[in-house]
Formats: structure tokens, sequence, C-alpha cells
């Protein structure tokens, strides 16, 4: 019998051959990570009234006019402005046996740049979840909240994690925030700031989209609607035979939320290349004192199914080793 858990490389790379995962379009090896899978935008977005999920109908059965303002052609690329809601028909499909089921999240870089992502199937009464045996078409949910983007059909803003079994967490460890740094404490997003191209890595200069933020007696005030970008005070590793998740902001412990994009692969922070957490905050309704060493969340881990081809950061990555660290489409931050 096969064992439960998150599947790993080795078993996606299955999945795509026995048609659980439908490519449309060749597999690009960069989509297979240790312990999930890129999902590609396709050539056409929606642009929405409002977000919504379908509950008893399809996807494509609720996007009549009164819903869709109008349509944008991906291929060459396109803007999705911020404040909009748009859905994205996905170039992968899933055809899942009735042993597993799928979560999604927005991509490391997806978050750091506050774009808001999730996944949503056909008859789906929660976001981001994939329910064992689904068969039928994927789509995403994208809302730029501080920076405009520019996306065309091939881009990953998400990702797919697979589990076989039910969940099946083996320990949870809680994280705090760092703002003992040497250098700046954290960043916030400057507003009415330009487009990112979602595609254009290392090239823009950060001081045109961020600013500073400096701890005083090691506190700071998050502004409410502002979003930020902050580092955790402990390492995160995650053992060669574990995935972990960000788990969502528990509401006691503060008037924010910590994170958009949760999942870290097997092999993140693995010596010599320890590394944190980084996290995208957001105040909500009222103005918070954030401070040095205060709890944020918790990280879940949970087994993989078998071993991994290949762990995270073995051949190249943005952020093993990490500290406090911007998204990969900007420079380092000047010394």
């Amino acid at each position: 019998m096969a064992a439960h858990g998150v599947l790993p490389d080795s078993e996606i790379k299955r999945s795509i051959e026995r048609g659980f995962i439908v490519p449309g379009e060749p597999v690009h090896p960069e989509q297979i990570q240790p312990a999930s899978f890129d999902l590609r935008l396709g050539p056409v977005a929606h642009r929405l009234r409002a977000s919504f999920l379908p509950g008893s109908a399809k996807v494509a059965e609720r996007l009549d006019d009164e819903l869709v303002m109008h349509t944008i052609d991906l291929r060459d690329g396109a803007v999705l402005e911020t404040g909009c809601v748009y859905l994205v028909p996905l170039i992968e499909r899933l055809a899942l046996p009735t042993h597993l089921h799928g979560a999604a999240n927005p991509k490391s870089s997806t978050g750091r740049i506050d774009v808001f992502t999730r996944l949503i199937v056909d008859h789906a009464t929660a976001f981001d979840y994939v329910p064992a045996g689904y068969e039928g078409p994927l789509y995403a949910e994208i809302s730029p909240c501080t920076f405009s983007v520019l996306v065309r059909a091939g881009s990953r803003l998400s990702q797919l994690r697979l589990r076989r079994g039910p969940p099946h967490p083996k320990r949870d460890v809680d994280f705090s925030i760092d703002l003992a740094l040497g250098g700046p404490a954290g960043f916030r997003a400057k507003r009415h700031s330009g487009v990112i191209d979602v595609e254009r890595i290392g090239d823009y200069d950060p001081r045109d989209f961020w600013e500073p933020l400096e701890a005083r007696r090691g506190r700071l005030v998050l502004d409410p609607g502002q979003f930020y970008i902050f580092a955790s005070k402990q390492p995160v590793l995650i053992p060669a035979d574990e995935a972990a998740e960000m788990a969502p902001i528990r509401p006691e412990l503060g008037e924010f939320r910590a994170h958009y994009a949760g999942f870290f692969d097997p092999g993140f922070g693995i010596p010599p290349n320890e590394g944190k957490a980084v996290l995208e905050v957001r105040s909500r309704d009222v103005p918070f004192i954030l401070e040095h060493g205060q709890p944020v969340g918790k990280l879940v881990f949970e087994p993989l199914s078998g071993p991994c081809d290949k762990l995270y950061g073995e051949t190249g990555s943005n952020y093993q080793g990490q500290g406090l660290r911007l998204s990969k489409h900007f420079a380092p931050w000047p010394a």
C-alpha cells in the first residue's frame, strides 16, 4: 500500500505520466518543485465584478455577462491592475484518482509583491482545495493589491501540492518576527508605483517600490491596509523527508495577516544554507504595534509519501539561505 503524505517530485512526475495532471502543453522542468507543481496561466483573463465560488455549478457556467466585465488576451502580455479581480483558466487540468487530493498556494514571489491568488475548481465551496477524484479544469483568481503586474500566458503565479491520504501534521513550530536585523528591519510597499513584469528577474530598483523601516526600541507601528515584508527571528529548516506550510495567522496573535504564500519544500534551509521565513504582512482595521520577538504564526510539518529526486536549492533557487529578502524581481537593497 502506498504511503500517505505529500507527494514528492518523483511521484509528481509519475502523476503526469499517468494522466492525473494533464498539462495541456509540454511541462517545463522548472514547474516540478521538490514537493509541489507550478501552475501556468492560460491565454485569457476575465475581469470580474467580484470574487465568487461556484458551489453546485461549474466555473464556466458562472462566467456570464453579469459577472464578467471584459476579457483580456494574455498571449502577448497584459497588465492586471490593482484593486481588480481577474479569473484566468490555467493551462493544466486534473484527473485525480480517488486517493489523491490537492491544495494550492501563491508562489513565494507572487506573495511578496502582494498579488492575492487563489485556486478555484468546478463545484468548489472553498478556495485553494482540490477534492479527491476531481476531474476538470483549474482556474486562478488573481487580485493585485499594491502593485499592478504584467503577466502573460505561461506565467507561473501559484503552485499545487498533491497529497495521498488525509492531512497528517507531524508537528507544529511557532515562529516570531525579527525587528533587530542589521540594516532595515523590514520594508513597506509604496503605493502608486510602476508595473512589475513577473518574468523580469533582479531588474527593478527596490527603492522605486519599497521604503525601508527602522524599528525604534524594537517596535514598529503597522498602518491599516499597508503591505510589509519582514523576516522571522528563527531559522527555518525543512528536512528531506518533510514539507511544511505556514498556518494562517491566529486571531489572538494580532490584527494583521502574516503571510500569503506558505509552502516550504523539503531541503529549504538545510546547512550550510540556513535561512529564515519571509513574512508578508498586512495590517487590518486599526494601527497595530509590532514588537521584536512577537509571535506571528507557526509552521505545520507533514511527511512526504516518498523520497525526493532533488531537494530545494539543489538546482538553483532565489530564496535558499535568505534573510530579509524582497521578491526575485528586485535587485538587492543598496548597502
